[in-house]
């Protein structure tokens, strides 16, 4: 791996985990599901995020996450020393071909921890989106599509064709 200039960091149980910078078609991936949600969402009401930012899932031991994806809602924003620490009402994680099952349901119980209310897990190389609903305060699969529309259930009116979040 050459150096690595951009990376990203995650705090997980204490320890710094540094991640390369993301490689295509995971940026653009992101990029079009923002544009699709930024042209449904009222800015007024809601933050939409991507990568750039840190989530704290807890304090003890240190855990905060990146999500590619956030949405929240600006009147339940908690911000404290520049990062947030509120859940956000969905979070999208765009998954790269190193991460592997452990790391997948580590991400997936950090956000369970914080009650995420709906997680999407996209696979740009299978072309899939799974769509997990917090329910009894755990994250279950829905449904994995490969097709058709994502519509999540805290944003009525809010619909985004999966053809179109791959890039061209």
């Amino acid at each position: 791996m050459p150096e690595v200039h951009d990376a990203r960091e995650e705090v997980v149980n204490g320890e710094i985990r540094i991640m390369p910078p993301c490689k295509s078609p995971h940026p653009k991936v992101v990029a079009k599901l923002m544009s699709a949600l930024v042209r449904q969402l009222d800015d007024a009401l809601f933050w939409i995020l991507t990568g750039s930012f840190g989530l704290v899932i807890r304090k003890e031991p240190l855990t905060c996450r990146i999500p590619d994806l956030a949405v929240f809602e600006r009147a339940t924003l908690v911000e404290a020393d520049g990062y947030f620490q509120s859940a956000p009402l969905l979070a999208v994680e765009v998954l790269s071909p190193s991460e592997d099952r452990k790391i997948k349901a580590e991400k997936l119980r950090d956000y369970e921890s914080i009650s995420v209310p709906e997680v999407w897990l996209i696979s740009p190389e299978g072309r899939t989106v799974e769509i997990l609903y917090l329910e009894e305060q755990q994250l279950r699969r829905s449904a994995i599509l490969a097709e058709g529309l994502l519509k999540p259930r805290l944003f009525p009116g809010v619909q985004i064709d999966i053809a179109q979040i791959w890039p061209d």
